[in-house]
């Protein structure tokens, strides 16, 4: 019985994973963003300086005014809260490199929005921030693989789960039974 209900929840979890659940892409594009004097070597209090502003970039490149932007110049149907949902900004530890990723249940449009959120955000960034350039360390690649949801996983969790439900279900009508 246990082993028969865990794989039915299994099945049932992998058809429900494989037929109902949209898949999702993920496209990444990377900035490197130096705040240096003008006409000057590079210095280490510029190095630090970077490191301590990557926060404030990431707010920016969230910002309505980058977002907003994008949606605009490509055409979506897509509000701001929307928008900033598909949208995260992370900063690999003790570095000034910013990683944009977008994700979207198409991977092309994944891929054209961080390219174009990349390019919106530079040019606030300049503007905001009053630096000489913001380099572009990596374009946004094209997803080959889903990120989300993971069929093999959600299978697994699904057999575990029937298999516990249904011990629990045996020992409380084992227990109950008092004949």
């Amino acid at each position: 019985l246990i082993v028969s209900v865990g794989i039915m929840v299994a099945l049932g979890a992998f058809l429900f994973t494989q037929l109902l659940v949209t898949p999702s892409y993920e496209s990444t594009t990377k900035i490197y963003i130096l705040n240096k004097q003008e006409n000057s070597a590079v210095t280490y209090s510029d190095i630090q300086l970077g490191t301590q502003l990557t926060k404030d970039y990431a707010e920016l490149i969230q910002s309505r005014f980058v977002l907003e932007e994008v949606v605009q110049g490509m055409g979506l149907d897509l509000t701001y809260e929307q928008m900033k949902e598909k949208v995260s900004v992370t900063t690999p530890t003790d570095t000034r490199i910013l990683a944009i990723t977008v994700k979207d249940s198409d991977p092309v449009l994944a891929m054209k929005m961080a390219n174009a959120i990349r390019e919106a955000a530079s040019v606030h960034i300049m503007n905001v921030m009053d630096i000489q350039a913001v380099n572009v360390a990596e374009t946004a690649n094209m997803p080959m693989k889903k990120a989300s949801p993971s069929v093999l996983k959600n299978t697994f969790l699904g057999g575990v789960l029937g298999v516990f439900l249904i011990i629990a279900i045996v020992l409380v009508r084992y227990l109950m039974d008092d004949t």
